[in-house]
């Protein structure tokens, strides 16, 4: 509000003093001119009648006083006539009669200065206006000197300063009055926005901004409140991420321990027991392993650890090697797998990895299958962007479970991943590692009628997208 007042009242108080001071001297120079008019008028009448070469004369100095006293009466003026000398001649109040006065305008009017030979006296609150008179030689035989008061400005400029001032004051106070309830417009949305950020900061990031209006504040409320959903997701991800980590070490931590106890509590078993719990022990020890290399490799590609080895890569080729270490698995099951080319596509890619992505989706396609069902993978692009299609008749994912199944340790059905062998992570690496090609995935799916995952991949890599 201060800053408000400040940039509002200062240039008000500038706007203000140039105001007074153009109207006090629009004033006085509009005086001033008036003046210079009268006193040339007076000097060339005093010229016209050659008063000067008859001084002597009792009728012409009744005449030149007739004059200036009419001259007087008229502007309200002073007058005094002087000779070359800086005698007073003639004096409109009777005076300075016969005195010798040295006034600055007289002398610049005697010596042709017309321009300095008016000025005004501030502190006396008067304007001198001289002119010189002539003979009919056109020398300058004398000089006349009107003395204007300008008192009558100083009493309008105080009227109209005192005005300005009444209203200069009330507009000042409706300003204050508008600048405290716009700094109240203003400033509250911003505590508001402000405690929401102090909570969220202290953890509960349940909390969100009211939204009203459709103006910059409210945009900015709803980026915020976007952006605390955001957050609130990621944090409910990483304890979830945290949870499954837990039970997914936990699980065959307990199985290991179960089959340990059982082997030191039983004494004088045979030996096939021994080997059998002990194959137990190695396969949940394996399952442990798979669960934390892919941890690890989840890391590795969020942190940008797994360096890429970007080379040519043809997608054709890559597709059909993943098709023949499948066919074995599929073949058990009397699955069918096909695929279609559209054309032969060349990316810039990290062949190892993406293979092992896209071999991944193919996998799930087969597991995911019932058996005597198909399994289709296409492979197209256009001028900027290779698409890769793995389409099944499996199962399906119904629609509330589609937007989390790229999630770390989300399943679909947990029963199921169990015997397939999954960790839960294997479509979150090849989320992580499509996106790590500046590329998409997406899933297409109707629960018993198949799923269809699309991943498209830019055929040029661009580094730092």
């Amino acid at each position: 509000m201060a800053v408000y007042l400040c940039i509002s009242f200062v240039p008000l108080l500038l706007f203000f003093n140039t105001i007074m001071i153009s109207i006090r001297d629009y004033f006085q120079s509009d005086r001033q001119n008036k003046l210079s008019t009268s006193v040339n008028i007076i000097a060339s009448t005093i010229t016209k009648a050659n008063y000067f070469s008859h001084l002597g004369d009792e009728s012409k100095r009744l005449m030149m006083d007739s004059d200036i006293a009419e001259f007087s009466a008229q502007g309200s003026y002073r007058i005094l006539v002087m000779d070359n000398y800086g005698m007073v001649l003639n004096d409109s109040n009777n005076a300075e009669v016969g005195r010798t006065k040295i006034i600055p305008e007289v002398k610049n009017a005697l010596e042709r200065k017309n321009a300095n030979a008016i000025k005004t006296h501030t502190s006396e609150k008067t304007i001198y206006a001289a002119a010189p008179i002539e003979n009919e030689a056109s020398e300058i035989v004398g000089a006349v000197l009107v003395v204007s008061s300008i008192e009558d400005i100083f009493v309008s400029v105080s009227e109209i300063e005192q005005k300005l001032i009444m209203y200069t004051a009330i507009t000042t106070l409706v300003m204050g009055v508008l600048v405290f309830a716009v700094s109240h417009v203003l400033i509250d949305p911003l505590s508001s926005i402000l405690s929401v950020v102090q909570k969220m900061s202290d953890g509960h990031w349940d909390q969100r901004i009211k939204i009203n209006g459709r103006d910059e504040y409210a945009k900015l409320g709803h980026a915020f409140n976007e952006m605390a959903e955001k957050l609130e997701k990621v944090d409910n991800t990483r304890q979830e991420f945290v949870s499954n980590v837990s039970h997914e070490l936990k699980t065959p931590l307990s199985s290991i321990k179960v089959l340990s106890e059982s082997i030191l509590l039983q004494d004088g078993a045979p030996v096939q027991m021994y080997r059998e719990f002990l194959q137990d022990i190695n396969s949940e020890v394996d399952r442990m392993t798979r669960v934390v290399s892919d941890l690890l490799q989840l890391v590795k590609l969020d942190q940008g650890g797994l360096g890429l080895n970007i080379q040519t890569a043809n997608i054709n080729t890559m597709v059909s090697d993943i098709f023949k270490r499948l066919i074995p698995l599929a073949g058990q099951r009397d699955i069918g797998l096909t695929f279609e080319d559209v054309r032969e596509v060349f990316i810039e890619a990290d062949e190892m990895k993406l293979a092992s992505a896209i071999s991944n989706l193919v996998d799930n396609a087969v597991k995911y299958t019932p058996n005597g069902g198909s399994v289709k993978v296409t492979v197209d692009a256009d001028h900027q962007n290779a698409f890769i299609t793995v389409s099944d008749t499996g199962i399906g994912i119904k629609e509330e479970d589609q937007g989390r199944i790229f999630d770390r340790f989300y399943r679909v059905d947990k029963t199921r991943d169990r015997e397939t062998g999954g960790t839960g992570l294997g479509l979150a690496i090849t989320y992580s590692t499509v996106r790590l090609h500046n590329g998409s995935i997406r899933v297409v799916s109707k629960e018993n009628e198949g799923s269809s995952f699309i991943v498209r991949l830019p055929i040029h890599f661009i580094r730092g997208d």
